[in-house]
């Protein structure tokens, strides 16, 4: 690679991160429904026309700003459960990787609320961001699939209209797991993002007062419930 090649490689990663950086200030200041490429461009001193060779709408704009924000949450996931000892049992596992969730959350509301919070509208996100948004639900399902490997895990039993549902959800889900597992796991997830976002966005004010043990509390209920021991 030449090195005038290398010196413009490395100016558009620069300036990229210039317009994502000003467009979190700007989700943070305005919500996301607001974003604006001309806005983001007058921040950084640029014309409209040089931005649109970076994002070429908004829209794009804010899947980079999704994946960026999934594949942060992922690592911070991902990073609780590797410091963890190899000794450390499943329900461990599971509330580690759940307080990571929220610990990002509480320190990335913004990024949070975009993406689970209120629809943008007019907006649908591509399948390029099922990647990441698929990365902590894998690792929770991958806490339940080692347990059930070891030594089983049954969820609670599954009412009758349920379970053409339950084997669909499983099917797509995590096929080597029960239907009952599945489905379990599934309302855990989110059950998970409730808590959350209950935290985050108000809604336990003068209910919960002392949410980390809380927490921690009912994500174990949400491990058992999922068969974890």
């Amino acid at each position: 690679m030449s090195t005038a090649h290398s010196a413009r490689a490395r100016a558009r990663i620069e300036v990229t991160a210039a317009i994502k950086e000003a467009a979190r200030r700007q989700l943070a200041a305005d919500g996301a429904a607001k974003l604006s490429l001309r806005a983001v461009a007058r921040e950084l001193g640029m014309v409209s026309s040089a931005l649109y060779r970076y994002f070429p709408s908004r829209d794009d704009l804010l899947t980079a700003l999704i994946i960026d924000a999934y594949d942060s949450l992922g690592d911070a996931a991902e990073a609780a459960h590797r410091t963890l000892p190899d000794d450390a049992g499943p329900l461990r596992r599971w509330t580690a990787v759940c307080g990571a969730v929220r610990d990002w959350a509480l320190a990335n509301p913004h990024e949070y609320a975009l993406i689970y919070g209120t629809p943008v509208p007019g907006y649908a996100a591509p399948d390029t961001t099922v990647p990441a948004a698929a990365r902590v639900p894998l690792l929770l399902i991958g806490v339940v699939r080692d347990a059930h490997r070891d030594t089983g895990v049954s969820g609670p039993p599954l009412p009758a209209e349920l379970r053409t549902e339950a084997e669909r959800m499983t099917a797509d889900v995590a096929p080597d797991l029960p239907p009952a597992v599945a489905t379990a796991l599934v309302a855990a997830w989110a059950e998970l993002y409730g808590l959350v976002g209950f935290e985050l966005f108000g809604q336990f004010n003068r209910v919960v007062e002392d949410r980390e043990p809380f927490f921690r509390y009912a994500v174990e209920r949400l491990g058992r419930a999922v068969g974890l021991a």
